[in-house]
């Protein structure tokens, strides 16, 4: 089985994709110039979150009241829940800047932020693919995304590497590493998106 043309669930993943994509890109490009800008970068993305959760509790809802689903039940919550992970990672990560008053990124943050992004941009067009019905062409973009992950993988160790070896001040430390480590995590979110897409790919193909 798969999805039907304009069928609700299709939609609304594709939905959760394009606010997620949306998100990303608002992360990626908002300029922080001084504190004051922290507190809109946050709420914005704050924002972004909300909306993305009431697209996965109208999946929920949809689920709850189909007979049948074009694919099973868990693949489509699981899909949902993990582009929604993915969203909540960035919001946390902007809350994160906030909260430290952080009103630089350095280039470790940057390289991950882009990985971040081109990983998002695989997924959102690898969910137009599963609403086209297209499905074992998603799986070129389910490596890639796999790789933006790896490449995460090693950004990570090479931040925490030059964190110890050059900053001195231990809040600074714990401040650059949880947001560090928050990045990383968030591009782990996007592969678990990776890895429900094959499933589904095998299953369905």
């Amino acid at each position: 089985m798969a999805f039907k043309k304009n069928d609700k669930f299709s939609s609304l993943l594709l939905n959760i994709a394009i606010n997620m994509k949306e998100s990303a890109n608002f992360f990626t490009e908002y300029k922080i110039k001084n504190v004051s800008d922290l507190k809109i970068f946050s709420e914005r993305m704050k924002e972004y979150e909300s909306k993305g959760d009431s697209f996965v509790h109208e999946v929920i809802k949809e689920l709850n009241d189909a007979f049948i689903t074009p694919i099973e039940r868990e693949d489509i919550l699981h899909l949902a829940m993990s582009m929604d992970d993915v969203l909540d990672g960035l919001e946390g990560c902007a809350a994160l800047f906030e909260m430290y008053s952080m009103t630089q990124a350095d280039e470790f943050m940057l390289s991950f932020v882009s990985a971040i992004q081109g990983s998002i941009y695989e997924i959102e067009k690898a969910i137009e693919l599963l609403s086209n019905k297209k499905l074992l062409q998603i799986r070129e973009h389910s490596i890639k995304i796999k790789d933006y992950e790896s490449k995460c993988d090693n950004i990570l160790r090479q931040s925490i590497k030059h964190l110890f070896t050059v900053e001195k001040d231990p809040i600074r430390i714990i401040q650059f590493k949880e947001i560090y480590e928050t990045l990383e995590d968030i591009a782990d979110s996007c592969q678990t998106v990776a890895n429900t897409l094959e499933t589904i790919i095998m299953k369905n193909a």
